[in-house]
């Protein structure tokens, strides 16, 4: 049973969390001066976070950390253990696998609710999805078919309006559309990461070139979410994976500036090289630029090397092997870096409350 005075207490705070968001962009962004996202007609949600992310480029860089679909939001207390703060960022994945599992479908509702409620709290949200294929039916499991593959005819049927993929594609990601609906009816920005890391050749929406592969694949989604699905609340980034051997550069499957209102890509073999951060900014431009995904936690002074990151988002444990939990703590305790503490409509007089996994 709800605890109606649970409920009235949280609709309190995000009324209050509304009226600081708006009033710290108001005075920041005057509305001639707006950046506004790609989506037409955006959420004025859509519209004050990506004017916050333009305003910290170049000086500061949001702490963030990637929480599994199967344990929730604990990863967020197990950081806050760690370093005494929260990141700023909330990141989750839609999922893809059986129910129970790691990635599984079923954790679909707990995530909107869990990212609604983080919202109320001041975190900004990330979300993803590692899309099954067109061609199968959920859930389905990761190495057969997330990274599958599909045949060029196959792709070509995708693709093309009217065909059987088609239509199928469109139902699977009209599921996924329900969802973000959510988080628009609840006025929830969301930074929507689809088809990431497209320039490996791991993924079964990778390495697919020209006009009709991935960049018509990115248009596709956008159309349907925006256009037909109607979503106004989603800031579109496009994520790459780090270049090296093996993996094109970032600007290959670029679906271009009219889809696109930040560009990122995941860090986890090359150490933060300056080939990839220059390589990414000159496809940028004036976009801001983030890590999308990194093995370990960039260092404080890489940060100062590399002023433009908007965000990191760690994906694994905090505290997992390897890590290096010295670097971690630099890195919160940074200047450069920002906390969920530290953005400008978060108050954090009131008592911390660590939330058990079930509600």
């Amino acid at each position: 049973m709800i605890n109606p005075y649970n409920r009235t207490t949280m609709k309190i705070r995000s009324i209050l969390l509304s009226i600081l968001f708006l009033a710290f962009f108001t005075a920041m962004y005057p509305q001639d001066q707006n950046v506004l996202p790609v989506t037409p007609g955006a959420s004025e949600e859509a519209i004050e976070m990506l004017n916050y992310i333009y305003s910290i480029s170049g000086k500061h860089t949001l702490a963030g950390q990637h929480c599994a679909p199967l344990v929730g939001s604990t990863r967020l207390s197990v950081v806050h253990r760690m370093t005494g703060q929260y990141p700023a960022l909330f990141g989750q994945d839609f999922g893809f696998s059986f129910p129970g599992y790691w990635d599984g479908i079923n954790y679909r509702q707990r995530i909107v609710d869990e990212a609604i409620r983080r919202h109320h709290e001041g975190f900004l949200i990330t979300i993803m999805w590692h899309a099954v294929p067109p061609t199968q039916d959920e859930p389905v499991t990761f190495r057969e078919s997330i990274q599958g593959d599909l045949t060029d005819e196959e792709w070509s049927q995708l693709v093309t309006p009217g065909t059987l993929l088609n239509e199928r594609w469109k139902s699977q990601v009209d599921v996924i559309a329900w969802f973000l609906k959510q988080l628009q009816y609840a006025k929830v920005p969301v930074l929507w990461r689809p088809y990431h890391e497209m320039n490996g050749g791991w993924f079964w929406w990778g390495k697919k070139e020209g006009d009709n592969g991935y960049k018509k694949l990115w248009q596709m989604m956008f159309d349907r979410f925006v256009n037909f699905q109607g979503l106004d609340n989603l800031i579109w980034v496009y994520n790459t994976n780090e270049f090296k051997e093996g993996v094109d550069p970032h600007g290959t499957y670029y679906p271009g500036d009219d889809y696109v209102d930040i560009l990122a890509t995941d860090v986890y073999s090359e150490g933060f090289n300056q080939v990839n951060y220059d390589q990414l900014l000159e496809l940028a431009g004036d976009k801001p630029v983030a890590l999308g995904e990194v093995g370990d936690n960039p260092s404080p002074d890489k940060l100062e090397e590399q002023p433009r990151w908007t965000w990191f988002m760690s994906w694994g444990e905090p505290d997992g092997f390897g890590r290096d939990f010295r670097n971690t703590l630099r890195l919160y305790g940074s200047d450069r870096v920002l906390t969920l503490e530290e953005l400008p409509w978060v108050d954090m007089d009131q008592p911390t409350i660590h939330h058990p996994i079930l509600q």
